[in-house]
């Protein structure tokens, strides 16, 4: 069976876009198996006339899966215990049909980015703070070369949360503007 990988182009940024994308690879017989590090595992099958949708919820149980099956909707895949998309037949209502519930779905992922984000940076800020402090007498050198390999990993963790949570926010005030 043939695998192919796509890239995501983000999905605080791009979540329609990349949905539309695996819809037009369904129908070429491209079909979503997974989540890969910064996109999609596919695998040749049937060509499918179908919507996919993506939903956030952590620790999700039986009864989350249940709710989406009563509208048509099938569980396809999650990433982590949080992201999941499911697929449904093309026309199928959408999961999200008024601006206060995506609002609302925004900005609870709006919050957990920020709120790790801020964490990555206050962590920068006392590995700086520490790699100073080892160019005096106060600590030693092994310290501050810590402090650095530590400070470029909270880096990432910055970039990687600071992004999606600029996405977000980006969303939330869109969709506040057109629900005024």
């Amino acid at each position: 069976m043939k695998k192919k990988y796509i890239s995501s182009g983000g999905l605080a940024f791009t979540e329609e876009g990349d949905m539309e994308k695996l819809e037009r690879f369904a129908r070429e017989g491209w079909i979503l198996e997974s989540f890969t590090p910064f996109g999609y595992k596919l695998r040749q099958g049937t060509p499918q006339d179908v919507a996919f949708a993506l939903d956030y919820q952590k620790d999700a149980d039986s009864d989350y899966f249940s709710y989406f099956e009563e509208g048509g909707w099938s569980h396809v895949c999650s990433a982590g215990n949080s992201m999941h998309i499911f697929r449904a037949p093309a026309g199928t209502p959408p999961i999200y049909t008024d601006n206060s519930s995506l609002l609302t779905k925004y900005e609870t992922e709006k919050r957990k980015t920020g709120i790790a984000a801020l964490y990555a940076l206050f962590a920068i800020l006392l590995l700086y703070v520490l790699r100073e402090l080892s160019h005096s007498n106060w600590m030693p050198d092994f310290i501050g070369t810590l402090a650095l390999i530590f400070g470029g990993l909270a880096y990432l963790v910055l970039i990687f949360t600071a992004l999606p949570f600029f996405g977000y926010a980006w969303k939330v005030r869109k969709l506040k503007k057109l629900h005024c």
